[in-house]
């Protein structure tokens, strides 16, 4: 049984995707503070920064957001110049130009942006001037990723970039040209945008968290989608109308009985909290220590209360192996991004670390979320890593304390 939660509490949307259950997908989104991901923008140069190949654009925000030279590039890879140019020779302060935000600002970090526009729909992802036709890699059949790339091929004009999303399987022609034709519309709408007035100025502004969790998590082997608010439920339903008619059935309104609440209904409140600690208990009675940084995730696995067997090497792998998948769905839960670093409990032998690496690249296969696993460090420990696009929910979730500003401990020093 797949299920999907959205409950509304005040200015906060949090959508929850169960698996039997158990919780794979968390996300969480408060109505004034979007993610910016998706937008475009009309901006304009402040300062280009030679050493680092990237200039300093403002969009209107408060910090300027960054621009690589490798964003301004052509999106596709063979039809770039093959000794790649100073950014002083494509990039000028002053000059206007037509970016997308690609990564929230996150810390002290501005925005940052680029030239290789994209605009996603219910089957695929249009970009204007890519020039080739990409197919998702989660679609298993190569008889049916042939289908969707001679489709891509005959739907796109002139130098159009298509990709054909996992949810495209499936789908008839009639409905991935409607898509396409949809998105093509929108980018001549920026286009015309972007010739009126001077910048900054917001162009196109991406959907909300109801919108892209419609768009991008529910999938046809979704059972049910509940939600407890009956504005966000209206609104959900003519999003289905309008994209999905089929899965609009399995849209329904959770109506409160008694104290008892949906996410407390479904037990997902505990499974949150339990997700977002630092100390995350295990079923074998083993447990993870979990610490993250703004570009660094570790985490430690431990034993704990697990005795095993007699074998100390089965024990420790028995151990490893749950760890490697509840660390997999937690990185989606938490939706975690950029270096990861795991500290397995030591094995002797090589092929239970074999089956540990196979289990995590098995486990990423079916992340949303682009993730690599890089493999074993010389110091054995396992590498990989994720993309960072948006704010994690525990940013939201939590706040530093004032006290020992979020290390844990006070400091005893008096000056």
């Amino acid at each position: 049984m797949k299920q999907m939660l959205m409950h509304v509490e005040g200015d906060m949307l949090q959508t929850a995707v169960l698996h039997d259950g158990r919780l794979v997908e968390f996300f969480m989104e408060r109505s004034g503070g979007s993610s910016l991901v998706g937008n475009v923008y009309k901006g304009r140069i402040v300062n280009v920064l030679p050493g680092m190949g990237a200039a300093f654009v403002d969009i209107g925000l408060g910090k300027n957001a960054f621009l690589y030279i490798d964003d301004m590039l052509h999106p596709h890879v063979d039809k770039q110049p093959q000794n790649k140019p100073d950014i002083g020779d494509v990039a000028k302060p002053g000059q206007e130009l037509v970016v997308q935000v690609i990564k929230d600002p996150l810390g002290g970090k501005g925005a940052r942006v680029t030239m290789h526009y994209n605009l996603a729909g219910r089957w695929l992802v249009y970009m204007p001037y890519a020039d080739y036709v990409g197919v998702s890699k989660k679609i298993g059949s190569e008889a049916e990723r042939e289908r969707l790339r001679l489709i891509g091929e005959k739907l796109r004009l002139d130098e159009e970039g298509i990709i054909m999303r996992t949810a495209a399987s499936g789908e008839g022609e009639d409905a991935l040209t409607a898509d396409v034709s949809k998105l093509r519309d929108l980018w001549v709408t920026i286009k015309l945008g972007s010739s009126k007035g001077s910048a900054p100025q917001l162009l196109h502004s991406e959907a909300g968290l109801l919108h892209r969790a419609i768009r991008d998590t529910l999938t046809l082997d979704m059972d049910e989608v509940w939600i407890d608010c009956k504005t966000k439920f209206h609104e959900a339903s003519k999003l289905l109308h309008d994209m999905t008619p089929t899965l609009k059935e399995k849209l329904k309104l959770f109506e409160q009985r008694g104290a008892s609440g949906m996410y407390q209904q479904f037990k997902v409140s505990e499974q949150i909290v339990t997700a977002f600690s630092k100390r995350i208990p295990m079923m074998n009675g083993g447990y993870l220590i979990w610490e993250e940084t703004e570009a660094l995730t570790v985490i430690d696995v431990n034993t704990g209360k697990y005795i095993g067997t007699d074998n100390l090497e089965d024990t420790v792998f028995q151990t490893n192996i749950e760890a490697a998948e509840l660390i997999s769905r937690l990185l989606r839960v938490r939706d975690v991004g950029g270096i990861i670093i795991i500290d397995f409990i030591d094995m002797q032998r090589e092929d239970s670390r074999q089956k540990i690496l196979v289990s995590m690249t098995d486990e990423a296969k079916r992340d949303g979320t682009k993730c690599t696993i890089v493999g074993w460090t010389r110091l054995g420990l396992m590498e990989l890593t994720r993309k960072k696009a948006r704010e994690n929910a525990i940013q939201q979730l939590k706040e530093s304390c004032k006290v020992c500003n979020g290390t844990g401990k006070q400091s005893a020093m008096r000056i």
